[in-house]
C-alpha cells in the first residue's frame, strides 16, 4: 500500500504559505502609507539696519609713547557694539552692519556724508570737529539722519549749536571740568593755579575749568599760558630742557592746592607731574585726568565689557570706544525693542521720556532733553587705575545729580532746531 504522508504533508505546506501570504497582504493593506515630506518652514527674512561711522583721522604724535592714539579708537568700540546687537538682532530677523569711512581732519565732509546717506545709512556715528559736525548736522536732519556725536567734546555743540537730531554719548568739557572740581572741592584742595596750552582746544578746557571753579567755590589764584613753540619733545635734548624749562616756568606762582592742566593739544601736559618747583598735585589734561570711561575701570560690571572689549582687539577699552558703544547700543536697543528697523519707531523710541540705556557706569543714563546729551559719570584716574567718580557724595540736584555736572536746563543757551 502506498505512503500518503507526502502527500499529506505537502497539502499542509501548501496552505501554510497560502495563509502567510493573505496575512502578509492584510497587513499591507492597514500599515499608513508614508505621507509626502512636509514643507521645509520659511525663514523669517533677515532686516538689514546699518550704522555708519564717518571719523577724521590722522596720526597723532604724544608726548608719551604710551599714550600713542590706537588706530581703531571709537570703531573697535562701536564693532563689539555691533556683535551685541546681532546677538539679539538674530532671534528677531535683525542683522547690523558697521559702515566705516575716514576723512582728514581738515576735510569737507558733505561729499562722503552724501554718499554714506545714498547707501543707506540712517543712524551715522561722527567722531569729528564741531565744524565738519556742523557742516552735515541740517543736511542730515533734511535727510532724517540721526547723528551721534561721539568724540567732540565742544560745549557749543550742545549749547547756540545744538541741532535737534544730534546726540551726543562724549561727555562735554563742562562735565569732565566739572567732575574734576567736585572731587577737588570734596577733598579741600580749593586753591588751584591754572596753566593753559596756546591752541584753541587747550583755551577751551581752561574756559571749562574756571566756569568749574565758579560754580563750585574753588579759586584759581594764578595763571600761566604755555606757549607751543614747535620744538622737538620727545628728543634726549628736549625732555633735559623740559626737566630745567618748567620748575622755573612755575617757579613764580604763588601758594596753591593743586595745579590744573589744560593741554588737549599734547605740548607739554604729560611733562608737569613731578616738575613743579613746589610739590603739590597735578590734575587737568595730565596727573588726574577726567574721562568719560577709564580702563582699569572693573566696577558695576565693568569688567565684562572690557573682557570683551580686550578679547576682540587685543588692548582696553579707552573713552572714545565706549563712547561709540553706547551710541552703536542705543541704536539696537531701540530697533530689539520696537522689533524691526523702521526708523520713525526708532527714533521714536530713543526719544521717550522713559528712555535709558545701561553702559556699565552704575546706573541708567538718560539724555537730557533740551539738547539731547546723554547724562553720565565722570571717571577720574590716573594711567593705573580709577581714583574715583563724579559726581561726588553731597553735590545734589533737584532731579538728576548727574545734572550737577555739565550745563543744567537753566543754563542752557540750546534752541534744538
Amino acid at each position: 500500500m502506498k505512503s500518503m504522508v507526502p502527500n499529506t504533508l505537502a497539502v499542509f505546506i501548501g496552505l501554510f504559505l497560502a495563509s502567510v501570504n493573505v496575512c502578509a497582504v492584510a497587513a499591507q493593506e492597514a500599515a499608513p502609507q508614508p505621507k509626502p515630506a512636509a514643507s521645509a518652514k520659511p525663514e523669517k527674512p533677515v532686516t538689514d539696519i546699518r550704522i555708519g561711522y564717518l571719523r577724521a583721522y590722522a596720526p597723532q604724535l604724544a608726548l608719551s609713547v604710551l599714550d600713542t592714539v590706537p588706530r581703531d579708537e571709537g570703531v573697535a568700540g562701536a564693532n563689539v557694539a555691533i556683535g551685541d546687537n546681532n546677538t539679539t538682532g538674530k532671534f528677531l530677523g535683525q542683522q547690523f552692519t558697521l559702515d566705516v569711512t575716514e576723512v582728514k581732519p581738515d576735510a569737507d565732509v558733505v561729499p562722503v556724508f552724501n554718499e554714506m546717506v545714498a547707501k543707506g545709512d540712517r543712524y551715522v556715528l561722527t567722531d569729528l570737529s564741531a565744524k565738519q559736525l556742523l557742516s552735515i548736522a541740517d543736511l542730515a536732519r533734511d535727510n532724517g539722519v540721526l547723528l551721534f556725536n561721539v568724540g567732540a567734546t565742544d560745549d557749543s555743540l550742545r549749547e547756540e549749536d545744538c541741532r535737534v537730531n544730534v546726540f551726543h554719548t562724549a561727555p562735554t568739557r563742562s562735565m569732565l571740568a566739572d567732575g574734576l572740581a567736585q572731587y577737588l572741592i570734596w577733598k579741600q584742595w580749593r586753591k588751584w593755579v591754572l596753566v593753559y596750552g596756546s591752541h584753541e582746544r587747550d583755551q577751551l578746557f581752561a574756559d571749562a575749568l574756571r566756569r568749574a571753579a565758579t560754580r563750585f567755590g574753588g579759586e584759581i589764584v594764578a595763571e600761566k599760558e604755555f606757549k607751543d613753540t614747535g620744538t622737538a619733545r620727545r628728543t634726549d635734548s628736549g625732555v633735559v630742557q623740559i626737566q630745567r624749562q618748567l620748575p622755573v616756568f612755575m617757579q613764580d606762582l604763588p601758594d596753591h592746592d593743586v595745579v590744573l592742566v589744560a593741554d588737549e593739544s599734547e605740548v607739554f601736559g604729560t611733562y608737569v607731574p613731578f616738575r613743579t618747583w613746589i610739590p603739590r598735585p597735578v590734575a587737568g589734561t595730565a596727573g588726574l585726568v577726567p574721562s568719560g570711561w577709564h580702563p582699569a575701570s572693573e566696577q558695576w560690571g565693568g569688567s565684562q565689557i572690557q573682557n570683551r572689549f580686550a578679547k576682540a582687539n587685543g588692548r582696553r577699552m579707552l573713552s572714545k570706544d565706549m563712547a561709540a558703544w553706547t551710541a552703536a547700543r542705543i541704536i539696537g536697543d531701540a530697533a530689539t525693542r520696537t522689533q524691526g528697523a523702521d526708523p520713525a519707531k526708532i527714533e521714536a523710541f530713543i526719544r521717550d521720556d522713559k528712555f535709558s540705556i545701561a553702559a556699565f557706569k552704575g546706573q541708567k543714563l538718560t539724555f537730557r532733553k533740551w539738547n539731547w546729551q546723554l547724562r553720565q559719570p565722570i571717571f577720574l584716574g590716573d594711567g593705573r587705575s580709577v581714583v574715583t567718580t563724579s559726581p561726588q557724595e553731597g553735590f545734589l540736584h533737584q532731579f538728576s545729580e548727574l545734572d550737577t555736572l555739565g550745563v543744567d536746563q537753566p543754563e542752557t543757551k540750546c534752541v534744538l532746531k
